[in-house]
C-alpha cells in the first residue's frame, strides 16, 4: 500500500500531534487508537509512522517528503 507523499506528510504530522503532551507511557497505546480510527492514516502502515516518530527532534519540527522524507524545522502547510 502506497500513499501519496502529501497524504504520507499529513500522517506523519497528525500522528506528532496527537502525541504532543502526552506522557511516554501512554504513547504506544494513543498512537494505535489515532490510527485505527482515522481513515486516511490507515493508508500510511502504522510501522512507517512509527519509524518516523522515532527520529523526531525536539522543538517544533514537520515531516515533508513522504516516506524517504525527513523532519523540517517550522510548521508544516497542513494542520
Amino acid at each position: 500500500m502506497s500513499a501519496p507523499y502529501a497524504l504520507f506528510d499529513l500522517a506523519i504530522n497528525r500522528a506528532a500531534n496527537t502525541l504532543r503532551g502526552l506522557p511516554t507511557t501512554g504513547r504506544e497505546a494513543a498512537l494505535d487508537e489515532w490510527h485505527v480510527r482515522t481513515r486516511f492514516a490507515r493508508r500510511v502502515p502504522l510501522s512507517e509512522v512509527r519509524r518516523c516518530l522515532e527520529t523526531r527532534p525536539a522543538g517544533v519540527w514537520h515531516w515533508q517528503g513522504g516516506p524517504e522524507g525527513g523532519w523540517e524545522a517550522g510548521k508544516g502547510a497542513f494542520p
